[in-house]
């Protein structure tokens, strides 16, 4: 290493010299230090240049006789020793200037100043050792020796650096790291080259290690500044989201309470705002939305109503239909909401989104009658949310509809009312939601005492009736009434979507309410909707008095039930219409409190062979068997025809037929395509990749399939009541597929609706297969080809 250096060594301090000069050049043009570290900093600099510039020239005119060579040999020796001490002077300058101004220190360090006069004596003394000899001597031939006090010139450039280092460490948790790093460099470098010179004559390490600290030192402090910038950009943008985070929170308590305001007009309105901006957030998130734009939704459906605020109370708390013209009212609040909101020009889209939020996808809609993608996607999102929360949430005409009837709206009214990929994704919310559907913790909802004066005045919320045993206790008064009135409890065996009992055309229909019969615990009972019904004497089992107990279950179409009181005991079978149907008891009765209700489902489960069977089962595929086993499905997917492997065909023919208690648009045929290890839907090592409903409906379970699904409707179709209407009486179908490497694609047409998907099947699948299923259903003539 030492014999590169003393080789290339007057290039190299050229080289560095040049560097030195080019770092001047860039603080003076340097804006981003303030001006007195820019000074100190190119003073530096030059020092350290010229250091190694003179240096070099003392090399270069050695044992040079010229006259030229005389003057600029001594000159440049002199500068040599002279700025070694002005290095020490002005980097001490540095250091006072770093504690004054960077550290905040309450004042500067003597020894700084100690070292600041030791550093100006080691000039002073350079000059006085340039005219006596006492660092170094020329002889004849024009050529530098050390003189007898050479080492003394070393002792100002290495003590003085070792006192300012003490005054760095002490500092040292007030300097950034980077600052700390180059002056630890700048002081020790030079000392540890400055030893290895003693015995190193004859090369000028000290003076180029001098020159590259110097410009480590312009190079560390860029990059502490640089650090500085992004450290306050970062505290500038956390400063930014912070304001923007407190004026969001701002915005969104005054739209709230804003909302909440206008809300209180009418208590049936209460919270519905909230609600839509929620599910509309919901659907914008699943919609594959950015952040950014789901706040903006959310935003959007939280101010969808504000133009309710010019609606007159007459007409928003009126009971009864509105009139014409109320109607054509009530239709201007999307006008004044936008009106509103127009104020507000930072965001645009709360005035387009309310304005056009009760717009339908197919023109039905006002105030513009705008169709399709006319419509600002925000409006199309918020209308789904509006129309969930309205349907699923009493208002001043009818009590909430049930989750199966919201649910076939949005299923029919896609693409009529609502955008359907919003609609569709509302669908998906609410299969997944369990808190959408039938609460199955319903027993907490369970009266604890109702009173009742004449018969039926006041029945329970139905109680869930399964194949595990539901056990119900409660005790029963007589009603305190005026001459002695027939007193008794009674039960309400019924099929509800909400679980209650109703007595009007509307909400029986509604809500697809069915009435199987009535029971009173004397053994009188009443037959209406089951098929037959049983009821016999038990010989055991009698309770308290006061006290009476109910146990009941159900397997597949039959329904059992104990009853037992103080005196009476009995045992009743009934038939249900058939599979599909729920069972609920409403306990009520005539002139009585009934207390202390309680039900518990135990774990016990009844099964095959538990229940007398009283009627045989209803059978609708006595009908031609082709390929394939025919098939009844009395619940969704209760049962599936074999698998048959994509591979060996090509086409599915069947026969399909509605059941009677079907009431649905999903009630019909389902193609499901998956693997197993025993070909069977649901065996071991299920996995699904696909199921189509042929309504229109395409969901798959397993993750790393991927299905492109698209339903279109012709002039065939004819509305979904005459859909629904023509799978009641049945009608012949056709599944056409083929697999071509990974991809199963499948296609099928029924009554003006064609149904294409196609379903990229995971590496890893083995063999695939496809079935038929479907939820209360029959499927005959199934050929395979």
């Amino acid at each position: 290493m030492f014999k590169f250096i003393e080789t290339y060594q007057l290039d190299i301090m050229l080289a560095l010299s040049a560097a030195c000069l080019s770092f001047v050049v860039l603080l003076f043009f340097t804006r981003f230090l303030d001006k007195s570290r820019r000074i100190i900093l190119i003073a530096l600099e030059i020092t350290a240049m010229l250091l190694l510039y003179f240096d070099r020239m003392a090399y270069v005119y050695r044992g040079d006789v010229s006259h030229t060579g005389y003057v600029l040999v001594r000159l440049s020796n002199f500068f040599v020793f002279f700025l070694t001490s002005q290095t020490v002077f002005v980097f001490d300058l540095y250091l006072i200037y770093l504690l004054s101004s960077e550290t905040r220190a309450a004042r500067v360090p003597r020894r700084l100043y100690v070292t600041g006069g030791i550093a100006a004596a080691g000039m002073l003394l350079a000059i006085i050792a340039h005219f006596t000899g006492l660092y170094y001597y020329f002889d004849e031939n024009n050529v530098y020796h050390r003189g007898p006090g050479f080492l003394i010139c070393y002792i100002i450039p290495v003590l003085c650096p070792l006192i300012q280092y003490t005054v760095v460490r002490q500092y040292k948790k007030t300097l950034s790291k980077l600052v700390y790093t180059s002056l630890v460099l700048y002081i020790f470098v030079p000392i540890t080259f400055g030893l290895i010179q003693i015995f190193a004559y004859g090369i000028s390490i000290v003076n180029m290690a001098m020159v590259l600290v110097s410009i480590s030192l312009y190079i560390f402090t860029y990059l502490d500044v640089n650090d500085e910038v992004v450290r306050a950009h970062e505290i500038e943008m956390e400063d930014l989201k912070r304001e923007r985070k407190n004026a969001r929170k701002l915005f969104d308590e005054t739209a709230t309470a804003f909302v909440a305001a206008i809300e209180k007009r009418d208590a049936f309105s209460e919270g519905h705002s909230k609600r839509v901006a929620k599910y509309s957030k919901q659907i914008a998130e699943i919609a594959g939305k950015t952040k950014d734009e789901c706040e903006e939704v959310y935003y959007a459906g939280l101010l969808h109503d504000v133009g309710l605020v010019g609606i007159p109370d007459s007409i928003l708390k009126k009971q009864g239909a509105l009139t014409e013209e109320e109607e054509l009212i009530i239709k201007e609040r999307p006008i004044i909401g936008g009106e509103i909101l127009s104020n507000i020009s930072q965001f645009k889209y709360l005035k387009d989104t309310v304005t056009y939020s009760h717009e339908r996808y197919d023109g039905s809609g006002y105030p513009e009658g705008r169709k399709g993608k006319e419509i600002p996607e925000y409006a199309r999102i918020v209308a789904v949310a509006d129309a969930f929360d309205s349907m699923t949430k009493k208002n001043r005409y009818r009590d909430s509809l049930p989750y199966l009837t919201v649910r076939e709206r949005f299923v029919t009214n896609a693409g009529i009312s609502f955008d359907p990929k919003f609609s569709e994704i509302m669908v998906e919310l609410m299969d997944k939601d369990s808190s959408y559907k039938e609460d199955e913790d319903a027993f907490k909802k369970l009266e604890n005492e109702i009173t009742v004066g004449k018969y039926r005045e006041v029945i329970s919320t139905g109680i869930h009736v399964k194949p595990q045993i539901t056990k119900v206790n409660f005790k029963c008064e007589p009603k305190e009434t005026e001459g002695e009135e027939f007193s008794l409890p009674s039960l309400v065996i019924f099929d509800s979507f909400d679980r209650r009992v109703h007595d009007n055309e509307k909400a029986i229909g509604a809500y697809h309410y069915l009435e199987y019969g009535e029971l009173w615990f004397d053994g009188h009972y009443v037959s209406t909707g089951a098929r037959n019904m049983e009821v016999h004497v038990a010989e055991e089992g009698l309770t308290p008095e006061g006290e009476y107990y109910l146990e009941a279950a159900r397997f597949e179409d039959h329904f059992s039930l104990k009853l037992r009181s103080h005196d009476k005991a009995f045992d009743a079978i009934m038939a249900l219409p058939d599979k599909s149907k729920s069972v609920y008891i409403g306990l009520t009765g005539e002139n009585c409190r009934l207390y202390d209700i309680s039900a518990v489902r135990t774990e016990v489960s009844i099964g095959e062979g538990d229940i007398k069977k009283i009627v045989n089962e209803e059978s609708f595929i006595d009908r031609l068997e082709s390929d394939i086993k025919n098939i009844q499905i009395d619940r969704s997917r209760s049962d599936a025809t074999e698998g048959i492997r994509i591979e060996d065909a090509h086409k599915i023919e069947f026969h399909t037929l509605s059941l009677p208690s079907a009431s649905f648009i999903w009630h019909c045929p389902y193609i499901v395509i998956y693997s197993s290890e025993d070909k069977k839907v649901f065996g071991e090592g299920y996995r699904e990749y696909s199921l189509i409903k042929i309504n229109g409906e395409c969901t798959g379970e397993d993750e790393k399939a991927k299905n492109h699904f698209s339903m279109k409707k012709d002039d065939d179709f004819k509305g979904w009541e005459n859909w629904k209407d023509a799978n009641k009486q049945g009608m012949e179908c056709s599944v056409r597929f083929n697999k071509r490497g990974n991809k199963v694609i499948l296609m099928t047409e029924n009554l003006g609706i064609h149904i294409e998907n196609e379903t990229t099947i995971p590496e890893d699948s083995g063999e695939v297969y496809i079935a038929l299923t479907g939820d209360q259903v029959a499927l005959t003539d199934i050929r395979v080809r």
